[in-house]
């Protein structure tokens, strides 16, 4: 798993806005299905408008030389963008990678409810918990497949090298 995503003990002590950046990293690996259940264990939800409808387009990738040299163009990636407002004020932005318009509406709404205390529990509950158990799961088989194919080198000394 990415270094990115922090443990329990450390969330806890994030700033706001640290805690819904985290929420939104979050929704960055979510698949469709687990922001929808994240959703439904927030019902009622207030009433939820469109203030940019999810829009796709690309964005271009730029890499660097060894980490540090001179920038390049990589190439491009699909990018689609969401904005909501909830009744009580509460706006909501996504960026996700991808043409999904409908994950990244649900992923807004995620961040716009994740601006309240209450919702956000339930959120890092329901959706944060569940994504980051995922991913270290999916970390975790790929350590034991890399740990399989792993070779121990040794050298024999030769009779006349011993000496």
């Amino acid at each position: 798993m990415s270094d990115d995503v922090e443990p329990a003990e450390i969330r806890s002590n994030l700033s706001v806005a640290q805690q819904r950046a985290a929420l939104m990293r979050m929704c960055a690996y979510a698949t469709q299905f687990e922001l929808e259940v994240a959703l439904q264990s927030c019902e009622p939800l207030p009433a939820i408008h469109d203030v940019r409808a999810p829009q796709s387009g690309l964005v271009m990738l730029r890499g660097r030389v060894g980490g540090a040299g001179q920038s390049f163009n990589v190439g491009e990636a699909a990018v689609t963008r969401a904005v909501v407002l909830l009744e009580g004020g509460a706006q909501g932005f996504a960026y996700i990678m991808g043409r999904s318009g409908v994950r990244a509406r649900l992923a807004a709404v995620v961040d716009a409810l994740g601006q309240d205390e209450a919702y956000r529990a339930i959120l890092e509950e329901r959706l944060a918990r569940p994504v980051r158990a995922r991913l270290e799961r999916k970390a975790r088989q790929a350590a034991e497949i890399a740990a399989a194919t792993k070779v121990d080198f040794f050298t024999l000394v030769r009779g006349e090298d011993g000496a």
